[in-house]
């Protein structure tokens, strides 16, 4: 199957935002319409890759930053590889963040999945953000400590502001318009 990515090159598709603004909920559309457009998709999860990948590691800056830069290294050996690669994680540091941009290269896609703390916080079913706002959670992204929200991302999207179907469609056209889709009506005419 032609992959239909530019020149044959994977990408590292990097939903960053706060726990429960639905960067989870958009990366499952995302990747179910993927597998039948794209080829080879791989998703890395911030919470699966830290039982994974990053096992042992706490919640300091340090901790943070390094989980990040593991997703981020594993995504750029995929993205190099010609696969499509979906990281969904906080990712809170800028830092970081620019970081894996600056090693993946133009290959780099970073989707700010924006909701405000307080509609994260209703989202939450687990009640961890319960437990952060009463204390018994520390290190809280948002709450007890900082997420540096992106300046400029590729995708700016505000999830109490439209339906996670509508968000993955507007992930969907800017990987058209970035040249690693072919525009669904050409996928209709072959």
């Amino acid at each position: 199957m032609e992959n239909g990515t530019r020149h044959g090159r994977g990408f590292t598709l990097w939903f960053t935002g706060l726990s429960g603004a639905g960067k989870t909920t958009i990366a499952e559309i995302v990747e179910s319409e993927l597998r039948g457009k794209f080829g080879q998709v791989e998703v890395l999860d911030g919470d699966i890759v830290r039982t994974n990948l990053s096992k042992g590691l706490g919640f300091s800056k340090e901790d943070r930053d390094t989980n990040i830069l593991r997703i981020g290294f594993v995504a750029n050996l995929l993205t190099r590889n010609g696969v499509g690669v979906i990281v969904s994680a906080i990712s809170p540091f800028k830092e970081a963040r620019d970081q894996v941009r600056r090693n993946v290269g133009e290959d780099f896609i970073e989707v700010f999945v924006d909701a405000p703390l307080e509609v994260c916080a209703e989202r939450d079913v687990k009640g961890l953000y319960e437990k952060a706002f009463t204390g018994e959670i520390e290190h809280f992204t948002g709450v007890s400590d900082p997420y540096e929200p992106p300046a400029v991302p590729e995708l700016h999207i505000k999830t109490n502001e439209e339906e996670p179907q509508e968000s993955a469609r507007r992930v969907i056209a800017k990987l058209e318009e970035l040249g690693y889709l072919r525009p669904v009506r050409e996928y209709n005419r072959a």
